[in-house]
């Protein structure tokens, strides 16, 4: 059984290292989002249905999954969910529902204003890694990986965040009702200290769903940072390779 992992913005795959390093699995892989700490392909469609059509891609590959989703990875996994793949077992997902209630926040917003978004990012570029990272600080992550993230913000990443953002304006009207066909069980992680998640969209995901929250109340977005062996015990009770 392989665990897959899909991060989210503005990050590269090295959120997951603590958490997998603490998890007790043969197969576990990291799925990097084109753009973000590689290159982006020719063409490649860098919308939210263009990367959604990319994980589909990338499931696909695997006979069985169990998927565990942060932030735009989250998002883009209830895009895939919705076509209900065969070959997901179990996923969890730090989101909350979506519906048309959904509403971004500030930095979201600002990336979706043309010419604030780019005024934004060429600012953000401009700062020494040591800056960027502390301002990733500041809404949360802890200092070394914030560091780590910060270094890995460059123009290629930029350049695919603005168009994935601007194409997400009305993300929970357009793929909140494919939640409803979602398939496997569920798992939700209820970050309470998360500045950009509501915890009644994460109350009313796990009800629509019937889905289970796992309550960290002392973490906030970046919970795989600061709790990788509690969040590792309890993966591993949620796919069933270990005694509950």
């Amino acid at each position: 059984m392989t665990a897959v992992f899909v991060h989210g913005v503005p990050e590269t795959t090295a959120i997951w290292d603590p958490l997998i390093a603490a998890i007790d699995r043969d197969v576990c892989v990291a799925l990097a989002l084109p753009g973000f700490g590689n290159p982006l392909p020719d063409g490649f469609d860098t919308t939210k249905e263009g990367y959604a059509a990319w994980l589909a891609e990338a499931l696909s590959l695997f006979d069985e999954v169990d998927l565990v989703a942060h932030d735009w990875g989250a998002l883009l996994a209830m895009r895939v969910l919705a076509d209900r793949p065969a070959n997901v077992r179990t996923w969890v997902l730090d989101t909350g529902d979506l519906d048309e209630s959904f509403r971004w926040h500030d930095a979201a917003r600002t990336w979706q204003t043309p010419g604030d978004g780019e005024a934004y990012v060429e600012a953000w570029l401009a700062l020494p890694a040591e800056e960027r990272g502390a301002g990733l600080h500041s809404v949360g992550a802890p200092q070394r990986g914030a560091r780590q993230m910060a270094e890995a913000i460059d123009a290629t990443m930029c350049e695919a965040i603005l168009p994935l953002y601007r194409s997400a304006t009305e993300i929970g009207r357009e793929w909140g009702p494919g939640i409803d066909s979602w398939t496997g069980r569920g798992l939700i992680i209820g970050s309470m200290k998360d500045r950009f998640r509501s915890p009644r969209l994460v109350a009313q995901l796990a009800q629509r769903t019937g889905a289970e929250v796992l309550d960290l109340a002392e973490c906030g977005h970046w919970w795989m940072l600061e709790e990788p062996e509690l969040v590792a015990e309890a993966l591993q009770r949620h796919w069933g390779d270990t005694p509950s």
